[in-house]
């Protein structure tokens, strides 16, 4: 038995509606640029740099700094000599100061070729690298996060109030491993929401009510950029390339750090005592020469092992090899398909 989720609904031309905890929105706009809009009459517009998968959301718009010099000429009026002895400092002055206004003029020119410095433009980019730098850090840090534990003995016996109340209906048949149940408040609570906003995907399924397993679509050619913007001196941004190792490794340590929060959220929500997590993605399969969707990581993660774990302090990627789990990958060349980890 399965369950599919798909909280991004597209309307056409455009438009899609999403789902999550927070509220419906609507989105609109191509690829790069989007606005939504809540139903709290919230606007949010997001900017994406092309070949990437982090977004801005600020707009900057730099304006241009004129600058121009000003200078008064003075018209000298004619004296009469007293006499040959006092007329030639006079025209040695006039010379020196003639020299001087040359050289002044030289200085002038010199200034105004030399472009004025952007501040604006400068601030903008340093602000646009400063929030790549965060983006990249949350798509590594995924697992420090994770949804609120229910207690459902509680909750079946009415000693659970607020929000947590409308999930009381559930709570016996959850208790009694009701497999529908498990997929009902999956539906009704969504845990996965936040980590749909980066666009991967999660398939559900289970025929015990001891275990969930959880297809997660990784979709790393549309989450994880190839490139970086970097800032030159005048404030202009470049975008410039990953090496393989650094791209390989932030899509290693993007799929390791969402398999262990997925396990977190599915524990905090659903009484079962393990979890397997099937990651999926395209990658190249040098054999056909075509991209292939195939398993690239498999772990089974038990509740009482994952509740002694420090999620500030792990590295996700090692973490993982501390299960049971199937995983092939090299820095030099990233996953290769591996078999699922049988429940």
């Amino acid at each position: 038995m399965g369950l599919n989720f798909r909280k991004s609904i597209s309307l056409g031309k455009g438009l899609k509606l999403n789902l999550s905890k927070s509220g419906p929105s609507v989105s609109f706009g191509k690829s790069g640029f989007r606005q939504s809009i809540n139903l709290k009459g919230q606007a949010r517009t997001t900017v994406g740099i092309p070949g990437t998968g982090i977004y801005y959301t600020k707009n900057t718009n730099v304006k241009n700094v004129v600058s121009g010099l000003t200078g008064k000429v003075q018209d000298a009026k004619n004296k009469k000599a007293a006499g040959k002895a006092a007329a030639e400092p006079k025209a040695a002055k006039s010379t020196k100061a003639a020299a001087a206004g040359a050289v002044g003029a030289a200085a002038g020119a010199k200034a105004a070729a030399k472009p004025a410095v952007n501040e604006e433009l400068i601030a903008a980019s340093k602000a646009k690298v400063e929030e790549f730098a965060a983006g990249i850090e949350a798509l590594k840090s995924v697992h420090k996060q994770s949804d609120g534990y229910i207690d459902w003995e509680a909750l079946a016996n009415g000693a659970v109030s607020g929000q947590l109340k409308e999930l009381q209906p559930f709570a016996q048949s959850v208790l009694a491993g009701d497999i529908d149940a498990y997929f009902n408040v999956i539906s009704e609570v969504g845990p996965f929401d936040d980590l749909l906003e980066y666009g991967s995907g999660f398939e559900v399924g289970t025929d015990d009510p001891q275990i969930m397993q959880i297809e997660f679509q990784v979709k790393s050619a549309d989450i994880v950029p190839t490139q970086y913007p970097d800032m030159k001196a005048n404030g202009e941004l470049v975008m410039k390339d990953f090496t393989k190792s650094a791209y390989y490794e932030l899509v290693q340590d993007y799929v390791s750090s969402t398999m262990l929060r997925v396990a977190r959220d599915t524990f905090a929500l659903l009484p079962v005592k393990q979890v397997l997590i099937h990651a999926v993605d395209k990658i190249l399969n040098p054999a056909t020469g075509n991209d292939e969707e195939v398993t690239i990581a498999s772990v089974k993660i038990k509740r009482d092992a994952l509740a002694t774990l420090n999620f500030e302090r792990i590295d996700p990627s090692d973490c993982l090899e501390s299960f049971e789990s199937n995983i092939k990958f090299k820095k030099t060349t990233g996953y290769a398909p591996v078999d699922r980890v049988l429940a």
